[in-house]
Formats: C-alpha cells, structure tokens, sequence
C-alpha cells in the first residue's frame, strides 16, 4: 500500500516511498547527464550555438556550480516519524493536510468500485438466465434427438430383415440349381477315351525342328516368334494328351467341390435363417415392451466379426463360388462330348500358325542378311572418313598450344609489376579470360577427340560383328528352311488327328 501527500485544496497527490525503501527525489545530475552524453565527450566537441533539442553536459557542468544538487530522501519509518530526532528530514508539509496523509482511497476510487460492482452483478445474472435458456432448449434437443434416434434403429433393423430375406431366397435358388448339377455331372464321367495315340506324331515333329533349330549360331540363336509357336505347339500337344488322361479326375474333383459348395450354401441358410429370427424379435421390442431391462455395458462389447459389407460379400461369394462351379461343371460335360474335335482342331491350327511363322522368319533372316551387306559396305565408308575427322581435331588441338603460351606468358610478366602496379586492371581480367577460355576451348576439342576415337572403335567392332552376323544369317537360312520346313510335310492329317483312324 502507498502513501498519499499532498494538498486537499487542489486534490494534488504524489506517491511517496514506502517505509524501508530509499529512493532519490531527483536524480543525480551529473551522473545522469554526463552518462547520457558521453558518446559527446571530446574529442568530438558540440557547441553550444547550435539549436538541437537537447543540452549537452557542459551545460550541466556549468549549472552545478550555481546550483546545490538535491540528494536523496531519508528512509522513512512510522514508528519514529515524529521523533524529536527525526522531524528534521521529514519534508515540509501544509498544516492543513495533515489529516490527508494517511488516506487510503480517494472518492474516484469509492465511485470506481462501486461501479464494477453493479457491472460485474449484472454479467453474473446475465449468464445465469443464458445458462438457464440454455438448459432448457438443451433438455428438448436430446428428447426429439432420443425419439428420432430410436426411430432410425428401428427402420435400420427393419432393412436388415429385408437383406436378410433376400440374401435367402437367393441361396435357396442356388442350393436347387446345385443339387441338379451335381446329378448331371455324376452321368458324365465315363464319356472320356480317344485318339491319344494319333497326338505322339505331331508331338515328335514339333520337338525336332526345335533341336534343329538349336544349331543356329551366335545372336540368331534368339526367342523368337517360330520358337515361341513351336513350344507352344508341344504345349497344346500335351495339354490335349492331359485333358485325355484326366478328364476322369477332373469330373471326379468337379464333383467333390460341388459338394463342398452346396455345403457352404446349407450352412450360410441356416445362419441366415437364425439371425432373421433374432433380428425379428428385436425389431419388434418398444419402449412399453415386456422383457426389456438394463444390461450394463454391453454397448462396449463388441463380438462382431465382419461389416455390412463384409456381410454381404460373404453370402455373395458363396453364390459366385456355387455359380462358378456350376459353370465349371457345365463346361466339364460339353468338354467331355467335345475333346476329340477340340483336340483335333487346335492341334491343326498351331501346325498352321508354325508354318507361316516359319515363313516370316525365313523372309525376315534374308532381308537381314542383304541389309548386312549394304551397312557392312557404309560402315568401311564412314571409318575412312572418321579417321580424317580425327586427324583435323588433334590439328586443332596443337594450333592451341602457342595462343595459349603467349596469354599465360602475359599474365607471367604482369605479376612483376612493382608495388601498387599490380593492379587488377582490364588487362588482367582479359587475359585471365583468355586463358579461361583457350582452357574451355582445349578441353572441348579433347572430349571430341576422344569420342571420334571411340566412334572409331565402334565402328571397327562394327565391321566385325556385322561380317560375323552375315555368316550366321547363312547357317540359319539352312537350319530354317531346308531342315525344319522339310520334316514338317510328314505332319498327320485332320482325320488322324480327330482319332477315325482307329475306328
């Protein structure tokens, strides 16, 4: 708390010291005005003609002579203020004032409190009346939120009976579609033996022209489109051998997964049928329904094992895996009336796809080779030419060397100028420039010297490679077309194939 002195006349106050605590009425001049002005001290002198808005501490040096610098106040302390002692030091007060020297508040302050009084009542019954507003509209939200929430439950279970309703009627179907394809493949599974001996034929031809076809050379010993349809062709011919031997096990198996799908079907039926009636029993319970009662928790159990999506997908597969095997089974009894046709055809048809790919290939390697021997005959043309290309760069390179020499023996002398003269003046920068640039200069005609080089090289490997391949075009122009196109005119005809030959 502070004490005020001061005049009730002019309502004049000022904040005296509390007791304890010394302070100054007025700061030491000289201490205070020479620290604000020392960066003035000499030898930077300020004269006092000038108008600025401030003095300099001469001035104050000048005032201290001619006038007492006030010190600072006593410590003043309550118990000993009117001591003989002490009235001395206490400063000089009006008589009238006396009994204002203790005051704790003014008629400002009185007025002031008063005020935040009725200002701060009024904001608290303000926010009552909010909060009770409040409450209430808060108290008819969560009532029509309650009834609209339940509603919505309601007719949410309510679809839920309605998926479930259709999800099993959908099963029923596909569990009576089942039950009638496993009966129709269980009379199809002896229907399955032919001309397997007629495929050994083809067979034999196919694996022959691809050993023939191993005696081709270097980079003609490719993947390509005659040896791609030459090991298809095995392919179909042991696929049509396989498809002979197990068409037996596969009905067999056909059989076991319809079953297991028709299992599946039974089971996902009576898990639907379960979950209808409890789903029924809970679509059916209101607030004034018998039964109902608390049970404590059970909103944070959660026991389920899939979403509606999930959910639906579920049952979804069971019926596409039953589908599927359906059409698997359907296509098992046509493939059983059919194999022999089927085997006869596609055999056929490959031995086809081989002999014009044959073709291609054969035509392909002959234009290769005549394209050999026209780029075998520019590549000795452009090796002439890349080695006079090579001989005009190392000429420009050595015509470098003297500009080069003159520049860096300039900048050598320079550095000899004496003292001041040394001078990075446009001279040096020049020739700085200049050496840069023979530098940039020289480098770029050695890369380009390297690479004609290499190029060079290139084109020496070039010529061999190229020589090297027109041999290997030759070699494989015989294995193609004299070899494997002859043993191919042995192929068996569509009525062997189709296996009449042994009825």
């Amino acid at each position: 708390m502070q004490d005020y002195y001061g005049q009730t006349m002019t309502s004049s106050y000022f904040s005296a010291p509390k007791v304890g605590m010394g302070t100054s009425f007025l700061p030491p001049l000289e201490s205070t005005m020479q620290a604000s002005y020392k960066s003035y001290a000499p030898p930077y002198t300020v004269s006092q003609s000038l108008n600025l808005p401030w003095k300099p501490s001469v001035y104050y040096r000048g005032a201290e002579k001619s006038m007492p610098i006030a010190k600072s106040a006593p410590e003043l302390n309550p118990a000993t203020l009117y001591r003989d002692d002490v009235v001395s030091r206490v400063p000089p007060f009006v008589t009238s004032s006396r009994t204002a020297l203790f005051s704790k508040y003014t008629p400002t302050d009185w007025f002031r409190s008063n005020n935040q009084n009725y200002r701060s009542s009024d904001m608290t019954r303000s926010a009552a009346q909010r909060l009770r507003d409040e409450n209430v509209r808060i108290c008819h939200d969560t009532d029509a939120r309650t009834v609209k929430t339940q509603q919505d439950t309601s007719k949410s279970i309510g679809n839920r009976i309605s998926d479930i309703n259709f999800w099993k009627s959908e099963l029923n179907h596909e569990l009576d579609e089942m039950g009638n394809e496993i009966q129709r493949i269980a009379d199809h599974k002896k229907r399955l033996e032919t001309s397997l001996r007629e495929t050994e034929g083809p067979l034999k031809i196919a694996q022959e022209c691809l050993f023939n076809r191993e005696n081709r050379q270097g980079i003609d010993l490719v993947n390509d489109a005659v040896e791609k349809e030459l090991l298809r062709e095995v392919d179909i011919i042991h696929q049509s051998q396989d498809r002979l031997r197990t068409m037996i096990d596969k009905a067999n198996a056909q059989l076991s997964m319809n079953r297991a799908a028709q299992h599946e079907l039974e089971k996902d039926v009576n898990d639907k049928f379960r979950a209808f009636n409890i789903d029924n029993k809970s679509h059916q319970l209101h607030n004034n329904a018998q039964g109902i009662a608390f049970h404590r928790g059970v909103e944070g159990i959660d026991q389920t094992v899939s979403l509606p999506e999930s959910w639906a997908k579920f049952t979804s597969d069971n019926i596409l895996r039953s589908q599927r095997e359906r059409n698997n089974s359907t296509h098992l009894r046509g493939e059983a009336d059919n194999t022999m046709q089927e085997t006869s055809n596609n055999m056929w048809t490959q031995y086809n796809t081989v002999n014009v790919s044959f073709s291609g290939r054969i035509a392909e390697t002959m234009d290769a080779r005549n394209s050999i021997q026209s780029h075998l005959t520019r590549v000795l043309q452009e090796i002439d030419e890349m080695q006079n290309n090579i001989h005009v760069l190392r000429k420009s390179i050595y015509d470098k060397e003297a500009p080069l020499q003159v520049a860096q023996s300039r900048l050598d002398n320079r550095t000899r100028r004496p003292n001041v003269e040394l001078c990075r003046d446009q001279p040096q920068h020049k020739l700085v420039r200049e050496v840069g640039e023979l530098y940039e200069t020289v480098d770029i005609l050695q890369n380009r010297l390297r690479a004609a080089e290499c190029a060079l090289g290139e084109l020496v490997r070039t010529k061999s490679t190229l020589e090297h391949d027109l041999s290997v075009k030759n070699n494989s122009l015989y294995v193609d077309k004299e070899k494997c196109m002859g043993v191919r005119k042995t192929y068996p005809t569509t009525a062997r194939l189709a296996g009449y030959r042994g009825q």
